[in-house]
């Protein structure tokens, strides 16, 4: 699984007219789904991705996470994660996961995040999506389990 992570002051996810999703301060999180990844990969990624050390602490160094700052996550599907640009001009999706295979296992990213106790807001998977986030910093990191 892979997961770009965007420190935000603000994020919301859109469906056409409707706003489905919307957090203040805390993290953008896309996610990625390849076809070998398990409930071990979605409990691991939330693990990391709750426990990243983002927010500033008193003295200005980012030495805080979402546990420690209540901060909120907005978790968005994106199988664009996983395109492959190496060859041609055209992307190629072959490690991505088909949606049946990945939906369940961002639904236990998300579980696993909201069990950690971080406040979760979600897109609507599979849906055409336009997400607006103001980033932070700009502070985004690619991980990965």
């Amino acid at each position: 699984m892979r997961a770009l992570v965007q420190r935000v002051t603000e994020a919301r996810v859109r469906v056409g007219d409707e706003l489905v999703a919307e957090i203040s301060a805390g993290l953008c999180v896309l996610v990625g789904v390849t076809h070998d990844d398990g409930a071990v990969q979605a409990e691991k990624l939330a693990s990391k991705v709750a426990h990243l050390r983002v927010f500033d602490d008193r003295t200005g160094v980012m030495n805080r996470s979402l546990l420690e700052t209540g901060d909120a996550a907005l978790v968005v599907s994106q199988f664009t994660l996983y395109g492959d640009t190496t060859r041609g001009r055209r992307p190629s999706w072959i490690a991505a996961a088909a949606p049946e295979r990945a939906e369940p296992l961002v639904d236990a990213f998300v579980a696993a995040l909201r069990g950690l106790n971080v406040p979760v807001a979600t897109g609507r998977f599979g849906a055409g999506m336009q997400v607006a986030l103001v980033n932070d910093g700009p502070v985004t990191l690619l991980l990965e389990v």
